[in-house]
């Protein structure tokens, strides 16, 4: 056991604060990770505050991890000391099931064990990417590529694959019609990954606001939510629409937008229930649909793809006694568009 010291919120609704935790001993097949930088996502918010549940206190959040090796088991074959390496949302999964072989852990149907907030098959409390370091197998490792910065790298293990993987399902690209709803953590990345994609690319946001960026990120177009003239001038002009907000919409108002076989794809999770007309999918064979993260084949596809696109997150790099002004800042969208964490602050 190794003692490393970490941010944790010590009880739901809490402040976080600096503490000490145990990092297991590197195992057979275990990467032993210093960590450089960490995202702070929405998620981590929402789970600090128990706003998708009943939670595991103390909590150390944190998904969106960018280190380097420092130590190998001696079964690791993937990874050496000195590598450039990341860790998601996810940190083990069952391996056996069929989602599991087919590489889409993040559907583990045997339930995977999250980076945080979860509890590994020893029974115990996982802690995330707010610590010094992080002990993780290297099959839930994925490697960094050259060209990208460790900071910039860090908010991909969660907002870039979180948006690279329902766009490549529902085959964004040239041709295609894509709007992304929101332009914060999730969304700005949405907007770099579906331009470099080849779609044809909308922001929808509340206020105008912060068009200039959108524009500056790869949109081709950017609409205020709030005039409703926007809704009867895009009706019927999307082949897919990805939600990033956790705010509750007016889900009919959006399937409006969608072309016949267009598909809403939400990958922000509301705290509160939504409710639906079911006359706005049947109208159109339109496709309201959700996606989580991806898996680790895929989010390795996803970092090789950024960094052959020279794609980063657009981060505000924070020292780690500002964690809890961060989060009153995201919750007020305050940031463009994404708070790092340096570790070395820690």
């Amino acid at each position: 056991m190794t003692t490393v010291a970490a941010y944790a919120a010590p009880a739901a609704k809490a402040p976080l604060e600096r503490t000490t935790i145990e990092r297991r001993a590197v195992r057979e097949h275990d990467v032993l990770i210093d960590i450089k930088f960490a995202g702070i996502c929405h998620s981590d918010i929402h789970q600090v505050r128990e706003g998708w549940g009943e939670a595991i206190f103390p909590m150390v959040p944190g998904h969106e991890i960018a280190g380097v090796v420092s130590e190998v088991g001696p079964g690791v074959t993937r990874y050496k000391v000195g590598d450039r390496v990341g860790v998601g949302c996810m940190v083990d999964s069952c391996r056996e099931c069929d989602n599991c072989r087919a590489g889409k852990e993040q559907y583990c149907t045997g339930g995977n064990v999250m980076t945080y907030n979860g509890i590994g098959k020893d029974g115990e409390p996982t802690h995330g990417g707010y610590s010094e370091k992080i002990v993780v197998d290297e099959d839930f490792v994925v490697g960094i590529p050259e060209g990208i910065s460790l900071d910039e790298a860090a908010p991909l293990l969660c907002a870039g694959i979180t948006t690279y993987s329902p766009l490549r399902h529902w085959n964004a690209g040239p041709g295609k019609k894509v709007a992304i709803v929101g332009l914060g953590g999730l969304g700005h990345m949405a907007v770099k990954i579906a331009h470099a994609l080849g779609a044809e690319v909308t922001v929808l946001s509340q206020s105008l606001r912060k068009k200039d960026d959108g524009l500056r990120l790869g949109a081709d177009h950017y609409y205020a939510t709030a005039d409703p003239a926007t809704f009867e001038e895009l009706k019927g002009a999307f082949d897919l629409i990805v939600s990033t907000v956790s705010a509750p919409l007016d889900l009919g108002a959006y399937l409006s937008l969608l072309r016949t076989d267009g598909a809403l794809v939400n990958v922000g999770a509301p705290e509160e229930p939504v409710s639906l007309n079911l006359f706005s999918v049947i109208g159109g064979r339109k496709t309201l649909a959700g996606s989580s993260i991806g898996g680790i084949r895929e989010t390795q596809e996803m970092l090789d793809f950024c960094a052959e696109h020279g794609i980063g997150a657009e981060i505000e790099l924070i020292g780690a006694a500002e964690i809890n002004e961060a989060y009153e800042r995201v919750l007020n969208s305050d940031v463009r568009y994404r708070f790092v964490i340096d570790a070395a602050t820690i």
